[in-house]
C-alpha cells in the first residue's frame, strides 16, 4: 500500500527536484535577460543592473542601483514629482516596469491621489 506524506514534506521533495529546479533556474534566466533587455534600451547614464540569484529553494530576479543613485524603485514604478523653491513641479517621472513586464505580469493601473 502506497504511504501518503504530508503536504509539506510533498512539497519540500517536489520543490527540490532538480528537474523543478532546472526548469525554475531557466525560467528565472530568461525573466533576467528579458529585463536586462528592457534596462538596457532605457538606461541613460545610471548604474542601475538586473541580477538573479538562487536561494535555498527560490530562484530571484531583482532590479539593483546600489552603485548608483539608489532608485530602483522609481525606475520600476515612477515617482509623483515635488514642489521646488521657485514653485516649479520637478522629478517626476513615469515608471519603467522593467520587472514587471519581464515576468509577463499585468500591472495595475496607478490610482491618482485623492481619487478612488
Amino acid at each position: 500500500m502506497a504511504e501518503l506524506l504530508p503536504d509539506k514534506q510533498v512539497n519540500d521533495i517536489v520543490s527540490k527536484h532538480e528537474t523543478v529546479q532546472g526548469y525554475l533556474e531557466a525560467v528565472t534566466f530568461d525573466m533576467a535577460a528579458t529585463a536586462d533587455e528592457l534596462l538596457v534600451q532605457n538606461r541613460h547614464d545610471g548604474h542601475a543592473e538586473i541580477d538573479w540569484e538562487h536561494a535555498d529553494v527560490d530562484w530571484f530576479v531583482t532590479l539593483s542601483d546600489e552603485r548608483g543613485q539608489k532608485a530602483a524603485l522609481s525606475i520600476e514604478f515612477g515617482r509623483e514629482p515635488y514642489t521646488d523653491e521657485h514653485g516649479r513641479k520637478v522629478g517626476g517621472m513615469e515608471g519603467l516596469y522593467i520587472l514587471t513586464r519581464a515576468t509577463g505580469i499585468a500591472r495595475k493601473q496607478k490610482r491618482q491621489r485623492g481619487k478612488p
